[in-house]
């Protein structure tokens, strides 16, 4: 049915973008016919799709199209098969579904990969996801809301900056009760290979440096604004809100990428989710010693 309607949508849409600022009305004919009624009776059931339905239409399509856009990006899980073991869990039950993909390191090039996958192993930690989901159920006073079929979905990309640091960010997307779209949020970790350690903001930045890198992501998220539709309606970031998630960044080559939750920086329907920033831009706040494992 969301799905009928979502193409209805579409379609008068289109045929009417000419004329976006009047409400449209829909006649659709019914005929229903039965044994005890020799005469056709013509139902006439009036839909009006008004201007705000076709805007939650496109921001509808616009959420589906970035979220794509997210789970399509390259990373380099392939390249290094013989370093991960990918793992997977999958539970599908009558009222929520868990999807969990996650990565382990092969502890056989290091014995240290353990600190990692003992670490990964408590993060995923299916036990809690599904006593989560039953509790909330629990608390609910909506039948629906019981009802209603919870989704918890994890999947990852991985990045081998050098032969000392690997670089990794899970994004989550989490359907809950009552939720028009799903919701995305992330976590991201780099760990040591060398050390067997995960490294985290103060590793790699000066401390204390929070305030002048935003001011460096406000920068770029400003030039993006200006450079087209993309970015309409998002917003500078605050300093509180990037402190509370100063660890989410990761690695790629020459590049760091900072990623925020939902309506952090833009709201869900437009916008990205992250801001990408070469590190020739970031010497000012990047720290400068022997276990630095970045090449800058």
């Amino acid at each position: 049915m969301k799905l009928l309607y979502l193409t209805l949508f579409i379609t008068v849409f289109l045929s009417c973008k000419n004329d976006n600022n009047q409400n449209i009305t829909v006649d659709i004919d019914e005929t229903k016919t039965t044994d005890s009624i020799s005469d056709n009776s013509i139902t006439n059931d009036s839909i009006q799709i008004t201007d705000k339905d076709i805007e939650d239409v496109k921001k509808t399509i616009s959420i589906e199209l970035k979220q794509k856009k997210l789970i399509e990006k390259k990373d380099e899980r392939q390249d290094l098969e013989a370093l991960i073991i990918a793992k997977e869990y999958l539970v599908e039950k009558e009222d929520y579904t868990i999807n969990f993909k996650y990565p382990l390191l092969n502890e056989s090039f290091k014995p240290t990969n353990i600190n990692f996958n003992n670490f990964i192993n408590d993060y995923v930690n299916i036990t809690k996801t599904e006593s989560d989901i039953l509790e909330s159920k629990l608390l609910c006073d909506s039948i629906e809301a019981k009802t209603f079929r919870e989704e918890r979905f994890i999947d990852y990309k991985i990045y081998k900056v050098n032969d000392q640091l690997v670089s990794l960010l899970f994004y989550k997307e989490n359907y809950y009760s009552g939720a028009m779209h799903p919701s995305y949020s992330f976590d991201c970790f780099n760990f040591d290979l060398e050390r067997g350690v995960f490294m985290t903001y103060e590793d790699f930045f000066i401390q204390g440096s929070e305030e002048e890198l935003v001011g460096i992501i406000n920068e770029s998220i400003n030039e993006q604004i200006g450079k087209g539709e993309l970015y309409y309606d998002c917003w500078e970031i605050f300093l509180d809100d990037f402190i509370a998630s100063k660890n989410n960044f990761v690695f790629n080559d020459d590049l760091v990428e900072f990623y925020f939750d939902d309506c952090v920086i833009c709201p869900s329907y437009t916008g990205t989710y992250s801001i990408e920033l070469p590190l020739t831009d970031l010497l000012s706040v990047l720290r400068k010693y022997d276990l630095n494992p970045l090449v800058f």
